[in-house]
């Protein structure tokens, strides 16, 4: 069975060498397990044969402005859609929480545009730029792409709304979201 849900604090030590494995190859920035723990309900993971094969998180930017970032599955487990999955979760995570926009730095665009998310140039995120990306090693030398996408547009039905809604908080969760939610 393959659960995409919130995460819990019992999953972060379960998370954490995927998350390491990532950054240590420097495809995500470093999280610590001590940032796990404090922002774990920003976080989603999926979860199979009760090993937790991928996770990503929504970080709030703004008030109208979130962040999805250190999104990975394991490599064993690409292909599977579930990528796809923790994305529409938090996109409906962001859409409750009213949003307008939501973006990601990434090295696979491809993968946020066929969720229709559309390219934007970096400098204009200047809060992630400030936040983050001076901070980052390459930041001279970055070869990620943004990409950005308005949730105005984004109809989320009444059934799938309350679903998540209930994953969200806890309660049992669906194994896969609807795939025309959006």
């Amino acid at each position: 069975m393959v659960d995409v849900r919130r995460a819990r604090l019992a999953d972060v030590p379960r998370m954490m060498p995927l998350l390491t494995g990532y950054a240590q190859r420097a495809e995500i920035l470093l999280r610590t397990e001590d940032d796990v723990y404090r922002s774990i309900r920003e976080w989603v993971v999926v979860e199979t044969d009760y090993k937790i094969v991928g996770v990503g998180s929504l970080l709030i930017m703004w008030r109208d402005l979130a962040e999805i970032r250190s999104l990975v599955v394991s490599p064993a487990y690409q292909g599977c859609g579930f990528g796809r999955k923790m994305v529409e979760l938090l996109l409906v995570e962001a859409k409750l929480l009213q949003l307008e926009r939501v973006f990601a730095l990434t090295r696979k665009p491809g993968f946020f545009l066929k969720a229709g998310f559309q390219l934007i140039r970096i400098e204009r995120l200047p809060r992630k730029v400030r936040r983050d990306c001076v901070f980052c090693s390459i930041f001279n030398a970055c070869d990620e792409v943004g990409v950005i996408l308005s949730l105005k547009d984004v109809a989320i039905a009444g059934d799938v709304a309350s679903s998540v809604a209930g994953n969200l908080n806890g309660s049992a969760s669906q194994s896969f979201l609807p795939l025309n939610a959006f």
